[in-house]
């Protein structure tokens, strides 16, 4: 008898577009990244750029529970040191819709969310996260940086061995999802990427959610 044949995984590929439908196309099976290409509010990214001003430190985590009478996120407290910035309640509200829009397409009921003000690269080497899937979006400074499959030989990811000099590069504003190993079916296929290292005296502010439940 013939052994039975093994199920191809699909062809890897990443996915682009202007509204934030996209997102929709990361539970497809082969794609491990849906990137929102969206200009910011000027509002939000004035908000962004004067936080940075300031220099100073942020690195705020906390997990939210989502309730189930479609009530907004609880984000109170949040970068509080800061609710006195112009903008600061249109920043809220945004990070407030990527927290519902994230949560629904997934199910989830709890979301980790981490928000951070980096003046290095918190992740150099080109990696993958050891997640299912998680959203990233930068407020202000550059964007995160990632590449297309087939561009670096896995084996060497996480060491400077093989590392492509060419990448692609999120703007500031756009909102990714990127797949990790732990998404069922995707294990070996993560999105690689990495964290760009801003110019002396630069910074960026960025956000990510995790799928915790």
């Amino acid at each position: 008898m013939l052994a039975p044949s093994l199920k191809a995984h699909p062809v890897v590929r990443q996915v682009q577009g202007q509204t934030p439908d996209v997102f929709t196309q990361i539970l497809e099976d082969g794609t491990n990244l849906a990137l929102w290409q969206r200009c910011l509010p000027a509002h939000i990214a004035d908000f962004g750029t004067l936080l940075l001003s300031l220099n100073e430190p942020l690195a705020e985590s906390l997990v939210v529970e989502l309730a189930t009478d479609d009530a907004d996120p609880d984000l109170r407290g949040l970068a509080e040191s800061f609710s006195d910035l112009e903008g600061y309640e249109g920043f809220i509200a945004d990070v407030s819709w990527l927290v519902s829009a994230f949560a629904c397409l997934l199910g989830a009921t709890r979301i980790g969310l981490r928000l951070r003000v980096l003046d290095n690269a918190m992740c150099p080497r080109f990696h993958v996260d050891h997640v299912p899937v998680r959203l990233i979006t930068t407020y202000a400074g550059i964007g995160s940086q990632w590449l297309r499959e087939g561009a670096m030989d896995r084996k060497n990811l996480a060491s400077v061995e093989g590392e492509p000099q060419d990448c692609e590069q999120m703007a500031c504003g756009e909102v990714a999802l990127l797949k990790g190993e732990k998404w069922y079916g995707n294990e070996g296929f993560g999105l690689i990427h990495r964290s760009p290292q801003p110019a002396p005296g630069e910074r960026r502010l960025i956000l990510t959610l995790d799928w915790l439940a």
